[in-house]
């Protein structure tokens, strides 16, 4: 297949007066939209070189990036885009295509996929719709943005180990045999291993088996799985085959599983891993597989949630309005110059769900300064702090990272009395720790540990085992206190920084970062990313980047319209109970104007107690205040969509100890 760079056709004649037709007067469909506003903001050229020269050209790569799009905005299928394209106008009218056009087979959308993804293409789109936003002023480098991560469910199932073994051996056998079929028949009994793993390693669940019957049949699986990975790596058998996919997650999963030995008397031992001191340990989560057929899953935490899956790191603009003079009804287009650009996605990276939002930090600004775009002030989550990346942003981009620092995590710290590490003094120019009770360090050893340069610091035994603070200090029975501290200008930012972090004033300036959850919380909505659509993360973040285009559209189509992202909704529950309450306390004022012995009304007293002074002296006609001074409409009640309720400060409708009805405070 060949690509041939050639321009969108215009609208169809037909479609376009159909859409007129239909749309007259009303909101045109957001595909219509995109057409007239942003035009050909993408071309063939940027997927050349996935696709070859020679051959017969293929549908325009740039109009299949567009049907991609489209389908994660809609969140459809590959039959379901391709049908869409065949018969919806605003999607022909978007692609050029006339009503007679047959599109294509939707098959041919995966095999796009497969190629920008093999040519490492996938960030293209992005790129494009970026570079048309920025020309158009909508975004610019040297703003505000923020950032954060999500959970993505891998498209797998969760497995114990039990079934991790015997999957294992399954999908390797079902590899083995596509790919090479005569040499496994003549290997294997077929008909044995058909038996044992032709249905998903699950059935065993539902006989609720006991620990040694799991044992037992994680051993079975074992000695399978051994005995496929020994017969591939036989020297009659073809060179090729160790080098199957399956073969090698087999391969990993037996020695992260499993143990074999060979006991006294000559026998072969196979047992399951256990952690822990007693056992032979199990390999760290973000190196363990944990599905045969997605070498990208990992488990994750966030808080007490735990997923099988990845991350995806999302970063997106927050630039705050301009002071702005114009009038209230600017003629230019209908919108002032000075109004703010919305909040459009600029980045987004798909990694392992094992990998912490720390290691992401400057990989995330090195992304937005590789687009030029890279922030003035950006504000990552707190997941993402670390005093070392702050230092690193600002030196390699410029950037200024706004982020809560962690706080001390020691015992001492933790428990709020004791010597923290604040509580000693740091020498780094004589290389030397003071502690309270000023005694001097004995040790001082630069280290590099998970990929940092720091400092261990030991306190001798002959200061800290006659310390009479020694309780505050450390527990430690044979050795003295031991610190671990960062290099000096690490060390310095951060008490530089910590205190500010507790003023009022940081945390409200801090408050922009929240807004980026709410782009999560409409990618997962609108397109579905919670869940991946394919396996391994060569195919995931494409689709994550897809997402990202379409969430970006779909933040300009509001924006052009000026429809609010985050509409307020009112159950049917909350609107009765707003109209009961409403129905009360009118009912309840009335009864208290017409005199102070009418006080009861279904249980309902109604309080007059005015806040500065007695209620006569800011009373109406019959000792009740004049609630027609100063109006005051309900929020409940108006978000309801109910009328509004005139409301005075002090006025409570209560019933024994308890309110019913929120009244609104006064002016």
């Amino acid at each position: 297949m060949s690509v041939r760079a050639v321009p969108w056709p215009e609208p169809d004649p037909v479609v376009a007066a159909a859409i007129r037709a239909k749309y007259a007067g009303r909101r045109v469909p957001l595909a219509v939209a995109v057409r007239d506003r942003l035009g050909q903001w993408m071309a063939d050229e940027l997927f050349a070189a996935a696709f070859g020269v020679r051959g017969r050209p293929g549908w325009p790569p740039s109009r299949l990036a567009v049907v991609t799009v489209l389908q994660m905005m809609e969140d459809l299928g590959g039959r379901q885009a391709a049908e869409a394209v065949r018969t919806r106008l605003d999607w022909q009218y978007l692609l050029g295509l006339g009503l007679g056009d047959a599109g294509f087979d939707h098959s041919v959308l995966g095999e796009f996929r497969g190629r920008v993804a093999g040519h490492e293409l996938e960030e293209a789109v992005l790129d494009a719709l970026l570079a048309k936003l920025a020309a158009d002023g909508l975004i610019r480098a040297g703003g505000q943005q923020r950032t954060d991560s999500a959970q993505v469910i891998a498209a797998v199932r969760a497995l114990h180990r039990t079934e991790l073994a015997g999957e294992s051996v399954r999908a390797a056998r079902a590899a083995l045999a596509a790919a090479c079929p005569d040499w496994l028949a003549a290997r294997f009994c077929l008909s044995d291993w058909e038996r044992r793993y032709g249905a998903r390693i699950s059935t065993w669940r539902r006989m609720s088996p006991g620990q040694a019957e799991r044992d037992r049949l994680a051993v079975g699986y074992a000695r399978d799985g051994y005995a496929l990975v020994a017969a591939c790596d036989e020297e009659a058998a073809p060179p090729w085959l160790r080098q199957v996919p399956a073969v090698q997650v087999l391969r990993t999963v037996l020695v992260q599983s499993l143990t074999r030995s060979v006991s006294q008397d000559g026998r072969e031992v196979i047992s399951r891993r256990e952690p822990g001191d007693g056992g032979d340990g199990i390999p760290p989560a973000d190196s363990k597989i944990s599905s045969p057929y997605d070498g990208d899953a990992r488990w994750g935490a966030k808080k007490d949630l735990t997923w099988l899956g990845c991350k995806l790191h999302l970063s997106g603009t927050c630039d705050d309005p301009p002071a702005c003079g114009c009038p209230a009804a600017p003629a230019a287009g209908g919108r002032c110059g000075h109004d703010v650009a919305p909040d459009l996605v600029t980045a987004v990276a798909a990694t392992p769900a094992s990998v912490t939002g720390a290691e992401m930090t400057l990989p995330a600004v090195a992304a937005l300064a590789g687009r030029d775009l890279a922030p003035g002030r950006q504000y990552p989550d707190g997941g993402y702090a670390s005093a070392r990346a702050v230092l690193d942003a600002a030196r390699q981009f410029g950037v200024t990272l706004v982020t809560p620092l962690r706080a001390d995590s020691s015992r001492q710290a933790r428990a709020g009395q004791g010597y923290d590490r604040s509580a000693f003094a740091i020498d780094y120019d004589a290389g030397t720790v003071t502690c309270p009770q000023g005694k001097s360090s004995t040790g001082w050893t630069p280290v590099r540990a998970e990929g940092h340069d720091k400092i261990v610091v030991r306190s001798g035994i002959l200061n800290c085992r006659p310390c009479p603070a020694r309780e505050l200090c450390t527990k430690a029975a044979r050795n003295g206190r031991q610190l671990t501290i960062l290099p000096r200008e690490v060390h310095e930012l951060q008490a530089a920084v910590r205190p500010g972090q507790q003023d009022q004033d940081w945390q409200d300036h801090y408050q922009r970062r929240p807004g980026i959850e709410g782009a999560i919380s409409q990618a997962v909505t609108v397109t579905g990313c919670r869940r991946a659509r394919y396996r391994g993360l060569r195919k995931t973040h494409p689709g994550h980047l897809y997402s990202a285009v379409a969430l970006n559209l779909c933040r300009l189509d509001a924006y052009r319209n000026d429809t609010p992202l985050n509409r307020a909704t009112t159950t049917h529950l909350a609107r009765l109970s707003y109209a009961t309450a409403r129905t009360e306390l009118t009912t309840n004022i009335a009864v208290a104007q017409a005199g102070p012995s009418a006080r009861l009304v279904r249980g309902v007293v109604l309080e007059v107690a005015l806040a500065g002074g007695p209620a006569a002296d800011r009373a109406g006609a019959g000792g009740v205040p004049d609630l027609g001074q100063v109006p005051q409409r309900d929020p409940g009640v108006v978000a309801a969509g109910l009328e509004p309720v005139i409301a005075w400060r002090g006025i409570k409708a209560v019933q024994g100890d308890s309110q019913v009805w929120p009244v609104s405070g006064g002016a």
